[in-house]
């Protein structure tokens, strides 16, 4: 039954160390009926990537929030229902109070500042107060509505007259997404407008009493982008991985070292199995499956692998959370779900495990909590042909196993007589990358030859 009353949609708490996320996606549309816990829009943390349900149904009559803007949890995205189901929803001015005015405040401050001129000072201002929103939502002589500083800004400082922008948003609001859009396809040829004109705040303010820094370099700016060049913002999930990348190698002490492994039992055992496990339990058991078990039975006999050092403490565990990155929109994401409890499956198990949270990371059906608590990570970018890489921790962890492609190579073997000869054999290489506080080479290199010892002599009644 559609709800009379307005229920505000916010943005979720998606784990406990996320404090924002990203909408990248709206799957409805203001006045748009939805049924509750159907899907409503998408969001991207730095955590994960994921489908927000509608919590109740009825019209959807405002979006407050557009898509490429970041808020923190809990800022309300939308409202069902209400007062203005069913009919066209006004558009609204966003106030000083609210969670998207604050995030293009932030924004503005954020920028590379310049020297004080008539327009910088007019854009620094915030949004009026509502007194004044009749002012505001006047249209202009082509009819588009208010403009957000932030647009106004990307305007004064590419010459661009924001009526001339076609806008997505709200009652054909200019949006960010569409002045840089606009920009990046040739239209900052157009003449600059005056401040007052891109319907910006206009109370003045003092100027800034320190000299300003210089502006950011033009090469950062898509309207200085040199032929054959496109810009494109970071997503959520993007920025999450460059900051998690870059502080774990601030944090750790990076060291690779690396092994070759002979495949040929687990080459034979997995043709053995392949058609039954596809055939009876819709899973395929890849390379990948094989290493995952035997790598969680590994790490039971060196905790310190699948620890890691917390404050001046070294933290070990009874069990094996075993996490896969799993790469998502053609090259351009990563996350990371965990297999937990992972010394504790089989190698049937193992398979529909992996395939389970694999499948749900691409489809962005992963809860917050399958994206945590991982000891011990496996990538896997053999799958493409790569032979040989030093991938980065995941922290707070102490290691990752890279899985590489397995290639038939000539190798040398003792014969039944126990002499040497060569034969074709399936050979991978595998690293290890480990931080080098907690975890020395010569434990690493043990660690690889046991784990190479179990797929070398794979036991399929054991595993």
């Amino acid at each position: 039954m559609a709800t009379t009353e307005a229920v505000d949609v916010v943005m979720p708490q998606m784990g406990v160390s996320v404090s924002e996320g990203t909408v990248t996606k709206w799957l409805k549309q203001e006045g748009d009926q939805v049924e509750a816990d159907e899907s409503l829009l998408e969001i991207s943390t730095d955590k994960v990537d994921t489908e927000v349900p509608s919590p109740a149904s009825g019209t959807l009559t405002q979006i407050l929030v557009q898509e490429g803007e970041t808020v923190d949890v809990g800022t309300k995205l939308a409202v069902i229902g209400g007062a203005g189901a069913g009919a066209a929803p006004k558009e609204d001015v966003p106030e000083p109070a609210t969670a998207q005015a604050a995030a293009e405040s932030a924004a503005v401050s954020d920028a590379p500042s310049t020297p004080p001129t008539a327009d910088t000072v007019e854009e620094a201002q915030p949004a009026p107060a509502p007194a004044s929103e009749t002012t505001e939502e006047a249209p202009s002589s082509n009819g588009k509505t208010f403009v957000s500083p932030v647009v106004a800004k990307i305007a004064s400082e590419h010459g661009v007259d924001p009526r001339q922008v076609p806008g997505t948003g709200r009652g054909g609001r200019v949006t960010k997404k569409d002045i840089l859009n606009f920009i990046e396809l040739g239209g900052q040829a157009a003449q600059p407008v005056a401040p007052a004109q891109l319907e910006a705040p206009k109370a003045p303010v003092a100027p800034p009493t320190t000299a300003a820094p210089a502006p950011a370099p033009a090469a950062v700016s898509p309207a200085a982008a040199q032929v054959g060049e496109s810009f494109e913002p970071m997503t959520a999930m993007r920025k999450g991985i460059a900051e998690h990348m870059r502080r774990s190698l601030d944090t750790s002490a990076h060291v690779t070292s690396s092994i070759e492994v002979d495949m040929s039992k687990v080459a034979a055992i997995r043709s053995k199995l392949k058609k039954e496990y596809q055939q009876s339990y819709g899973v395929n058991p890849t390379y990948l499956i094989f290493v995952a078990r035997a790598a969680a039975e590994t790490l039971r006999e060196y905790p310190w692998i699948n620890g890691e050092i917390r404050g001046d403490q070294i933290v070990t565990r009874s069990y094996v959370n075993l996490g896969f990155a799993v790469e998502l929109q053609d090259g351009k994401g990563l996350i990371v779900p965990v297999v937990k409890n992972a010394e504790g499956l089989n190698l049937l198990g193992m398979a529909k495990a992996v395939t389970d949270i694999a499948q749900r990371a691409r489809d962005k059906k992963l809860l917050p909590d399958e994206v945590q608590g991982g000891t011990f990570t496996i990538t896997n970018p053999g799958g493409y042909g790569t032979f040989h890489g030093t991938p980065v921790i995941s922290q707070p962890q102490a290691a990752i196993l890279g899985t590489y492609a397995v290639v038939k190579r000539a190798w040398v073997i003792q014969d039944d007589i126990g002499e040497d000869v060569i034969a074709i054999r399936p050979i991978m290489n595998l690293t290890l990358t480990y931080d080098h506080r907690l975890v020395d080479g010569a434990l690493a290199g043990r660690f690889l030859r046991d784990l190479r010892e179990k797929l070398e002599t794979w036991d399929e009644s054991t595993y």
